[in-house]
C-alpha cells in the first residue's frame, strides 16, 4: 500500500520478489505489448542519438580546432539538468508521462534536423551546434525522469527491474552500432546525413508511443499543482534512507568512477602509446561489458541492496587493478568486467530508487536521481583531468577505483545500522557467501548497552 506523497512509506531495501518476478525470463518484460513498442522505438532512436554525438563533436572540431568548443558543447547539453533538473521531476509528476514524452521527443527529432538543413547546406556555425545542445539538454530535463518513470507504468512492478535492465542493453547495444555507423557515414557522405538519420529516428518511439492501449498502462495519480512540491520531493527522499543512500552512491560512482573519457584516452597515448585505435578498443570492449551487466541484471528480476554495494565494490577494486595493468592486452580486458560491474550498479540502484518510491514522487525523485548521477561528470572530470596531469593517469584511476569502493562500503555500514543488520560471512554449497542478517535480540541488547 503506498502513501500520500508527502508521507514517507516504509523503506524497501529491496524490490518486492513476487512469483512472476522470481520466474522471469532474461526478456519477460517484451512480452508487455505497450513496452515492446517502447523497447522497439528505442533501439532506433538510440544509434541515432550516438551518431549525433559522434557527428556534433566532430563537426565542432571541424569548425574550431578547439577540444575546448568540444568541451563547451558537452557542458551545454547537461548543464540544463543541473540547473533545472529537480523542477522537471516536478513537472512530471503533474503531467501525462505520455503526452510529456511525444512532446519531448519531437523537440529533439526537430533540433537535429534543423541542425542537418543548416549543416548540409553549408551555413552552419559553431553557435548553431552550441544552440542545438543545449535545446535537447532542456528538453532532456522533461524527458529523462519522464522516460525512466513511464517505464513502471507499462510493465507494473512485477517486470521493472527486467524492463530498466533491457533498456540498459538497448542503449550499450546502439552504443556499439551508433558511433561505427557515424563514422562510416562522416567519412563517406559528411555529418550533416548523421544529424539527419538522427532527427529522423525519432518518428520509430513517436510512433509506438503514438499506438499504445492506454487502458493497458498502470494508472497513477498525478500530482496536483500546488506550492513546495519540490521541497516536498526532497524531504520524501530525505526520509527514506534506503533511497538518500542509495543515491549518493550512484552520485560517488558516477563523479570519480565514470570518468572515462579522461582516463582512456590519456591511457591509450600516455602509458601504451597505442593511439586511437586502442582508444576505440577500450570503449567498445567496456560497451560489451556494460551490455552483458545490463542482460544479466535483466535475467535477475529482483533488485537487491547488497548486489548493488558488492557489484559498486568489485567495479572500484576493477578500477584500482586496471591502473596497475603492465600491458595493453591486460588492461584492455579489464575493460569488460569494469564495464559489466558499472552497469549492475546503474541498473540495480535505479530499479531501487523506482520500486521503493512512492509512484505520486516517482518523477522528482527520479530527477533528482538523474541530476546527481548526470550532474556528477561536470565536477568530476576536471578533478580526474587535474589528478591525470599532477600524478599521472595510473593515479588518477586508482584514485577514483577507490573512492568508488570506498563509498560503497561505508554506505553499505551505515544501511546495515539503518537497518540493524549485521555482517555474515559463512559457506553455502561449498562456496563462501557474504551477506547482511537481522541482528537477534541478544546482539541488539549489547549494541545499546552503555559502555561501562
Amino acid at each position: 500500500m503506498s502513501t500520500g506523497p508527502g508521507t514517507p512509506s516504509a523503506p524497501a531495501p529491496t524490490a518486492p520478489t513476487t512469483p512472476a518476478a522470481r520466474g522471469s525470463s532474461m526478456f519477460s518484460s517484451l512480452k508487455v505489448r505497450n513496452y515492446r513498442l517502447f523497447f522497439a522505438g528505442q533501439v532506433v532512436s538510440n544509434i541515432g542519438t550516438w551518431m549525433q554525438r559522434i557527428a556534433q563533436d566532430w563537426l565542432v572540431l571541424s569548425l574550431t580546432g578547439s577540444a575546448t568548443a568540444v568541451g563547451v558543447t558537452t557542458a551545454l547539453q547537461f548543464l540544463p539538468m543541473l540547473l533545472f533538473g529537480l523542477y522537471g521531476g516536478v513537472l512530471v509528476d503533474r503531467l501525462n508521462k505520455r503526452r510529456a514524452l511525444l512532446v519531448t521527443q519531437t523537440s529533439m527529432a526537430l533540433t537535429g534536423i534543423a541542425l542537418a538543413l543548416l549543416t548540409l547546406s553549408g551555413h552552419v556555425q559553431v553557435w548553431h551546434v552550441y544552440l542545438a545542445a543545449f535545446v535537447v539538454g532542456l528538453a532532456t530535463v522533461v524527458d529523462n525522469p519522464a522516460r525512466q518513470s513511464f517505464v513502471s507504468e507499462m510493465v507494473g512492478p512485477d517486470q521493472l527491474q527486467n524492463a530498466v535492465s533491457l533498456n540498459s542493453a538497448n542503449f550499450q547495444s546502439a552504443r556499439l552500432v551508433g558511433p561505427a555507423v557515424a563514422g562510416v557515414m562522416i567519412t563517406g557522405v559528411g555529418t550533416g546525413w548523421a544529424f539527419l538519420f538522427n532527427g529522423l529516428s525519432f518518428v520509430a518511439p513517436l510512433i509506438g508511443l503514438l499506438l499504445m492501449r492506454g487502458r493497458d498502462l498502470h494508472a497513477v495519480q498525478r500530482t496536483p499543482k500546488g506550492k513546495g512540491q519540490l521541497r516536498e520531493g526532497l524531504r520524501y527522499v530525505a526520509g527514506r534512507p534506503d533511497l538518500t543512500w542509495t543515491i549518493i552512491l550512484i552520485g560517488f560512482i558516477g563523479t570519480f568512477g565514470f570518468n572515462f573519457p579522461v582516463y582512456l584516452s590519456a591511457f591509450a597515448d600516455d602509458v601504451f602509446h597505442a593511439g586511437a585505435g586502442s582508444y576505440s578498443l577500450f570503449n567498445t570492449l567496456m560497451a560489451v561489458g556494460s551490455l552483458a551487466g545490463a542482460l544479466l541484471a535483466a535475467r535477475r528480476g529482483t533488485a537487491k541492496l547488497r548486489v548493488m554495494l558488492a557489484a559498486a565494490v568489485a567495479f572500484g577494486g576493477v578500477e584500482l587493478v586496471a591502473a596497475t595493468a603492465p600491458s595493453l592486452w591486460l588492461f584492455s580486458l579489464l575493460m569488460v568486467p569494469i564495464g559489466m560491474f558499472g552497469m549492475t550498479v546503474n541498473v540495480t540502484a535505479n530499479t531501487t530508487v523506482q520500486m521503493g518510491t512512492d509512484p505520486a514522487m516517482r518523477g522528482r525523485v527520479m530527477a533528482l536521481y538523474m541530476m546527481v548521477f548526470m550532474g556528477g561528470s561536470p565536477i568530476g572530470a576536471p578533478i580526474a583531468g587535474w589528478i591525470t596531469d599532477a600524478y599521472g593517469v595510473r593515479a588518477g584511476l586508482a584514485v577514483g577505483g577507490a573512492i568508488a569502493a570506498a563509498a560503497a562500503v561505508v554506505i553499505g555500514l551505515v544501511l546495515a545500522r539503518v537497518g540493524n543488520l549485521r555482517l555474515s560471512v559463512g559457506w553455502h554449497g561449498g562456496h563462501p557467501r557474504v551477506r547482511f542478517v537481522p541482528r537477534k535480540p541478544a546482539e541488539q541488547q549489547e549494541q545499546l548497552a552503555p559502555v561501562a
